[in-house]
């Protein structure tokens, strides 16, 4: 159940600056709400203790492509992302572990 809700973790500068507070970013499946994104992590993490969960959908983008053949329009996936809080008294996800 965890691996069709929980698609991958987000890193970047601001998130693992967060990181050091407890708090961890996963872009989710969209259908997903906030109490199966909190199962899905302590079924995934054991030893991980979930204090809140919070949630957006992030809008895809327009992109324009300019190429010899002339203009290339699109647009990015939409997707759903979830911050969560770790309780004090839990243990830290570690993302880089298996590097």
């Amino acid at each position: 159940m965890s691996r069709e809700i929980l698609i991958r973790p987000l890193v970047t500068e601001k998130l693992t600056a967060l990181m050091e507070n407890g708090q961890y970013a996963f872009v989710v499946d969209v259908k997903a709400n906030k109490i199966q994104i909190r199962k899905a992590i302590e079924e995934r993490f054991p030893g991980v203790h979930i204090k809140e969960v919070r949630t957006m959908i992030v809008r895809g983008k327009r992109r324009r492509q300019f190429t010899r053949r002339g203009v290339r329009e699109g647009r990015t996936a939409r997707y759903k992302k979830a911050i969560v809080s770790l309780a004090p008294d839990s243990e830290q996800i570690d993302f880089f572990e298996n590097i």
